[in-house]
């Protein structure tokens, strides 16, 4: 039996739906940065050769044509293929969503952006695969570069969430060994969890010399609190009882223990040599790959 024999069909076109979005997210961010998304910058140039009829006439280098007055062929080489494990929250806390956002949960900005990487990586002739999790790991669908794997990780991803507690540090501890040789491990999360925890999750990530970039994933309404008068506030990982506050007074001690567990997060990353990149649900996916190239451009 297929996958797809199991999938019903608004599963299939929610899948279908968020393939096209990573294609046109991917595809724009592309020409806006004036290059072809299937041109792979894991390339590395070599040497010359003098060219051959039948030669591609793209790769002829016109500034030593310049020089000697004759046609030749760069040569490239290609670098060991980057090997990506995207890991992604799918925890209760991950389904929050704002007005700012255009009503986007962070799950599903997640999804959106985790797609959007795969897409590319696997245009640029990298390997992905995915794992998700909320307290332990849930789906998980294997490292690989063959175009047609982005349907799979794509299933994954768009798959209905647990919702459950998120365990970020035990979550991660469980799945280390599931990473198999070094790679880079990107993750996808609001960090809403125990940080001691994720501090000795990553230490055995990096032990295991994978680089890592961690994506942290807020609300506009989680990073400001905009929120006036009373409020009732829901828990959305079930742990509380709702809770109704008068907004205004509990604004600055909210803000300066969100400014805490942020620092707590930052230090654990530059601890680790982890790269940290705070986005916002309002943002662009723009942003998120600017950052991700510059940063796997560091990389290599």
């Amino acid at each position: 039996m297929r996958i797809l024999d199991l999938v019903t069909p608004r599963e299939l076109s929610r899948v279908a739906a968020l393939q096209l979005l990573a294609r046109q997210i991917v595809e724009g961010f592309c020409s806006g940065r004036h290059r072809s998304p299937h041109k792979g910058f894991s390339v590395e140039f070599k040497e010359h050769r003098q060219y051959v009829p039948g030669d591609e006439l793209k790769n002829i280098d016109w500034k030593a044509f310049g020089k000697s007055d004759r046609l030749y062929i760069r040569e490239y080489e290609e670098e060991t293929n980057l090997r990506c494990t995207l890991v992604v929250d799918r925890s209760g806390s991950m389904m929050y969503r704002g007005e700012r956002s255009g009503g986007l949960s962070k799950d599903e900005y997640a999804q959106r952006l985790g797609a959007s990487l795969a897409y590319l990586m696997l245009a640029q002739q990298d390997a992905a695969g995915v794992i998700t999790f909320d307290d332990r790991p849930r789906t998980m669908v294997p490292t690989r570069g063959r175009p047609s794997h982005l349907r799979l990780v794509i299933e994954a991803l768009s798959g209905p969430p647990p919702g459950l507690e998120t365990d970020l540090g035990g979550a991660i501890s469980m799945l280390v060994p599931k990473l198999g040789r070094r790679g880079l491990v990107v993750i996808l999360s609001d960090a809403m969890g125990d940080l001691d925890s994720l501090n000795r999750s990553l230490a055995q990530i990096r032990s295991r010399k994978h680089e890592v970039i961690f994506f942290h994933i807020l609300d506009p309404d989680e990073v400001d609190f905009p929120f006036t008068g009373r409020v009732q506030f829901h828990d959305l990982e079930e742990r509380a009882d709702d809770q109704t506050v008068d907004a205004v007074s509990i604004r600055k001690a909210y803000l300066d223990r969100l400014e805490k567990h942020n620092s707590h997060l930052r230090d654990i990353c530059r601890r680790h040599r982890v790269d940290l990149v705070n986005i916002r649900t309002d943002q662009s996916y723009d942003d998120a790959l600017h950052q991700y190239v510059a940063l796997r451009r560091q990389m290599s």
